[in-house]
């Protein structure tokens, strides 16, 4: 049924007020309810008009309503009753979004014999009654001026209202104060609202969950231009200045972004049940789907939404900025704003005023090589600041497509220079960074659902390299002054580059390596400048990924971490930037914990690289590892178990063995309980053990001392599993097995003892260095082959309680060559000389 119709019916019932109320709130209700299916059907500023003309409705049936109660039979015209309902904010701009507050002014005039604070009061008693969101005025007429002067934000509102209903005579008085209004002060007004803009920005700056309404870019800065044109040129919409101060292409592009951001808003507030202006990253998905983005996968559509409303945003910030300033030229620039304004002419229609670079309106653009030699001359002494409209002579300028030698180079020494990042942050503000910046054309707008960055890869990599340009670091800023200038060129590209290859389906650090590499190339990078950035990228995260998952304290660690970089040069540089690429991920993310934890494993790995030895064994362990996690049988492993036989701490069992053995190794040690032996009787004889439990080794050995041994190797796995391999020049029958695997069984019980003979071993046939590394201490021996040479040993170190972490021993020629890897933190290096005057023959 109609809904006037049904109204109609309860005034004829002379129906009390509460039940006009609710039925107006149950049709309310319902169009509510019906809402998202009208969005569907009709998106952008046209559901707004829609939504604000349905509201208009409401609003005048309740004023219908009112006065048909209060006269009764006795229904004057209406423009007789001094009354006008009025919109005002975005209800006003018929801007009005599903759940924002509907504001409201009701004018009047005081009459004699209308009653009218009783009408005004009954007409808001319904209306709240009814379930409106109301932020509600009332104005007698004549106080508007002085009223308007008590708050800028009441004046803001009252120059967008809007007629609803009431008396035609009382609109046209008020349209009247409103010109007195709008003409009051435009200084002051234009000066407060820029003011108010700057505040904003910086509180709500452009980031992974944009406000939408409020942030750089947003709602409010396209309201801005309109509030400034409404004072400067009396125009109630700014389509009115298209042709004589805004470029029609220029608006065109402006009013396509704000479309976009009118439907992302709607669908947030449909999404979200309540008035909600934040793109929040869990409302994504289903404002995605209400704005029917189709991509095949939902993360691609999620995907599309974000970076297209960063793309939004930051066209409405590049053209209402532009068209802000223009506005407010007369107030921005005076004699009176700026008392000792200086300005300096650099060029024909460009000048410096207060450090910031300006151009004159409609100068003729010249070329983009020449803007940009000009920008490389401001940013050797300080960092640019460019106006909006600087920005838009950039703007309108043409990169060409195959860049020649001249802009090459020009390119090439942003790079150079000691403010680099102020020309890139010039570049992006005039929307010609991925041109100029080829490799960064994929990251342009892309957002970051990591939960970890807090703004889309382009602001990121932009703050990296300025973050770099203002190196302060007590450490890092000398380690960069020492740099040559072509490193500290080649540095900052890979700051700025570090992210390009994010968004492809392959690793982010190996498409950026690779992208890299070309563009390095193209701007004339040395070959080994290259290599080193190259290193760079591939390796960006590896200082943060090993301080938060890794025992940093743990030498093989370190080892690990450094032996790709191979250089103290590339380690400090991997430093800096990782300081740089934290510090740009968000504001705090790098604290006191994170600086800590990175010098430590700087120091550390500093220490590490004054040891070539251990980082070449690391480096040929790493290459192994590669290998192993290529194994279809390795992938399939548990991720828990993966982790572990990468953790095996021995880099000698990597060298040693190939990728598919240390797989079966590990796969075999999996299920040991205790211990577990393999016995090969082949040309030699092969004894392989796996134990958990301590085993006696010089028992082992001294029994089996009989037969010539050429070859041991021990092993720490995991899980407290050791790995003993014994290989012996000598064979024995099928029939000893059983004598053999008796031996073994009986060297688990630690309480055997054997007597052995004392090998000869000459003072300078043994070296012992304790200060092989931090956790580690080394034994070689090389001396002649003796049968029980190790079993002695063994036996000595058990009696010592000297733990064997990894031990070679091969023999040629009837030499031996013994290797032992000893952890420090048992008996051996307190023992040195004991050991010594023990093993060697006096």
């Amino acid at each position: 049924m109609d809904l006037n119709i049904e109204i109609e019916s309860l005034l004829d019932q002379n129906a009390p007020d509460f039940k006009i109320s609710k039925l107006l709130k149950q049709a309310i209700k319902e169009y509510l309810d019906n809402l998202e299916e009208i969005f569907k059907e009709t998106q952008g500023k046209a559901f707004l008009v829609h939504h604000t003309r349905k509201i208009d409705q409401f609003l005048s049936i309740i004023y219908k309503v009112v006065l048909r109660k209060m006269f009764r039979e006795f229904q004057p015209m209406r423009n007789s009753v001094p009354i006008a309902l009025v919109a005002l904010g975005s209800y006003g701009r018929e801007q009005l979004c599903v759940h924002s507050d509907i504001d409201l002014m009701i004018v009047y005039k005081e009459t004699p014999g209308y009653n009218i604070k009783e009408i005004i009061e009954k007409i808001l008693y319904i209306a709240w009654d009814a379930g409106f969101h109301l932020g509600h005025r009332v104005h007698e007429i004549s106080e508007l001026p002085d009223v308007s002067k008590t708050d800028i934000t009441i004046k803001t509102a009252l120059l967008e209202s809007r007629f609803i209903i009431g008396s035609n005579f009382i609109w046209m008085e008020t349209q009247r104060q409103f010109g007195v209004i709008r003409r009051d002060d435009p200084k002051m007004y234009v000066l407060a609202k820029l003011q108010e803009a700057e505040t904003r920005h910086r509180k709500f700056p452009i980031s992974m969950e944009p406000n939408i309404k409020e942030c750089v870019g947003g709602m409010r800065d396209a309201n801005l231009v309109f509030w400034i044109a409404s004072v400067r040129h009396n125009v109630f919409r700014l389509r009115e200045l298209v042709g004589s101060v805004i470029d029609e292409t220029d608006y065109t592009e402006y009013r396509s972004a704000l479309e976009f951001i009118f439907r992302v808003r709607a669908a947030l507030h449909l999404s979200a049940g309540k008035k909600e202006d934040t793109l929040r990253l869990d409302l994504v998905p289903n404002v995605a789907n209400l704005l029917g983005i189709e991509k095949g996968k939902p993360q691609k559509a999620q995907k599309e939404l974000v970076s297209r409303t960063f793309h939004a945003l930051d066209t409405i910030r590049k053209k209402t900025a532009y068209w802000s300033g223009l506005l407010g030229k007369p107030y921005l620039y005076d004699a009176t704003h700026i008392p000792l304004l200086r300005k300096e002419c650099i060029e024909p229609g460009i000048f410096r005023c207060q450090d910031t670079l300006y151009a004159q309106r409609d100068l003729k653009p010249k070329t983009f090589l020449y803007y940009l030699k000009l920008l490389l001359k401001e940013a050797y002494r300080y960092p640019v600041i460019a106006d909006a409209s600087f920005c838009h002579l950039i703007d309108r300028t043409e990169i060409p497509k195959t860049k020649g030698k001249q802009l090459i180079s020009a390119i090439r020494q942003i790079f150079y220079m000691p403010y680099s990042a102020s020309i890139i942050d010039t570049l992006f503000k005039s929307g010609k960074l991925p041109k100029a910046i080829t490799p960064l054309k994929r990251v342009m707008y892309l957002p970051q659902f990591d939960g970890y960055h807090h703004y889309p890869v382009d602001i990121h990599s932009i703050q990296t390299l300025a973050i770099l340009d203002r190196l302060e670091h007590e450490i890092l800023q000398p380690l960069f002054e020492k740099l040559d200038k072509d490193s500290k060129a080649m540095l900052k590209l890979v700051a700025l580059l570090h992210d390009a290859g994010k968004g492809r389906v392959r690793d982010h650090r190996e498409v950026g390596a690779d992208l890299f590499k070309i563009y390095a190339k193209k701007l004339g990078f040395s070959e080994p400048l290259i290599k080193e950035g190259i290193l760079l990228i591939r390796h960006h995260t590896r200082m943060t990924k090993t301080i938060h998952n890794e025992d940093i304290y743990d030498e093989s660690t370190v080892s690990k971490f450094v032996a790709p970089l191979s250089t103290q040069k590339l380690l400090d540089m991997l430093f800096i930037l990782t300081y740089c690429d934290v510090n740009a991920v968000g504001e705090g993310v790098y604290n006191a914990f994170t600086d800590r934890m990175l010098k430590t494993l700087y120091f550390a790995a500093s220490e590490i690289l004054e040891k070539p030895a251990i980082i070449d064994e690391t480096a040929k362990r790493l290459r192994r590892e590669q290998a192993l996690k290529k194994l279809s049988a390795f992938q399939t492993l548990p991720r828990s178990m993966q982790k572990k036989i990468l953790s095996i701490e021995s880099n000698l069992f990597f060298i040693k063995h190939t990728a598919r053995e240390i797989l079966d190794i590990a796969v075999q040690a999996r299920g040991i309980l205790d211990y577990a032996m393999e016995i090969d009787t082949g040309e030699t004889l092969k004894i392989e053990i796996y134990r958990k439990v301590p085993i006696n080794l010089g028992f082992l050995l001294g029994k089996l001392s009989h037969l010539e041994l050429v070859g041991m190797e021990i092993f720490k796995l995991f899980d407290g599993i050791k790995y003993f391999v014994l290989e012996f020049n000598d064979t024995i029958a099928k029939d000893e097995i059983p004598m053999v695997e008796a031996i073994i069984h009986d060297s688990f019980d630690m309480g055997k003892t054997i007597k052995l003979a004392k090998p000869k071993i000459k003072p300078k046939e043994i070296t012992i260095d304790c200060e092989h590394s931090k956790s580690y201490a080394t034994m070689q021996i090389k001396t002649s082959n003796q049968r029980g040479l190790m079993a002695y040993v063994a036996h000595y170190f058990d009696k010592l309680g000297v733990d064997i972490a990894s031990a070679v021993i091969t023999t040629r020629k009837h030499r031996v060559n013994d290797f032992f890897l000893i952890e420090k933190n048992g008996n051996f290096c307190t023992n040195k000389e004991k050991i010594l005057k023990e093993l060697v023959d006096t």
